[in-house]
């Protein structure tokens, strides 16, 4: 059965013309639509949408204008190059935006920024109140990045003394640094 006749059978609500007229077509519609839009997914979605249609719409389908592949191709021709079209409208808009927002920082790094320098304030008053020996244990473990062994060796300490201390001094900081939350 040729495509004509099955899309006038389409037109009339046979499925199983259908199923027969999908599988007839929907590798050239998939072929000339991937060479429009390129990217799989999306071609593989405006495939979808054109078999969608040609259900529909079978009943406009002209057997005295052309045939029923020509009919389908032009169907999926015009939804690939509007699905084009319209990514490349968004993608504008997007570039558009973004310069109109390049002018100055956006709300949220400036949020992020000033809640940043709240926390490290936080923290500073926090250093504060430990011990002399507290704070450098602390500071060059969290911030230098040493190892305990390598404080101790830096501090001309026993191991377990910056041990010690350390752990004093964390569990400080974290009872200061639970009440800022």
């Amino acid at each position: 059965m040729e495509a004509d006749e099955l899309l006038v059978r389409v037109a009339g609500g046979d499925q199983k013309a259908f199923e027969t007229l999908y599988g007839l077509v929907s590798g050239p519609v998939y072929g000339l639509v991937r060479r429009v839009v390129r990217d799989p997914a999306q071609s593989e979605e405006v495939v979808q949408e054109v078999l969608l249609e040609l259900w529909r719409s079978a009943a406009r389908f002209d057997p005295e204008r052309g045939s029923a592949l020509s009919w389908v191709l032009t169907l999926a021709h015009r939804r690939a190059v509007d699905r084009v079209r319209s990514a490349r409208a968004a993608g504008e808009r997007e570039q558009r935006e973004a310069a109109r927002r390049g002018s100055g920082p956006a709300f949220d790094q400036v949020a992020e920024e000033v809640e940043a320098g709240l926390e490290r304030e936080w923290v500073r008053r926090c250093l504060d109140r430990l011990t002399a020996l507290q704070r450098q244990s602390v500071t060059l473990a969290y911030y230098d990045g040493y190892t305990y062994r390598e404080v101790a060796e830096r501090l001309s300490l026993p191991l377990g003394t910056v041990k010690t201390r350390m752990r004093d001094g964390l569990t400080r900081l974290r009872h200061c640094l639970g009440g800022a939350a």
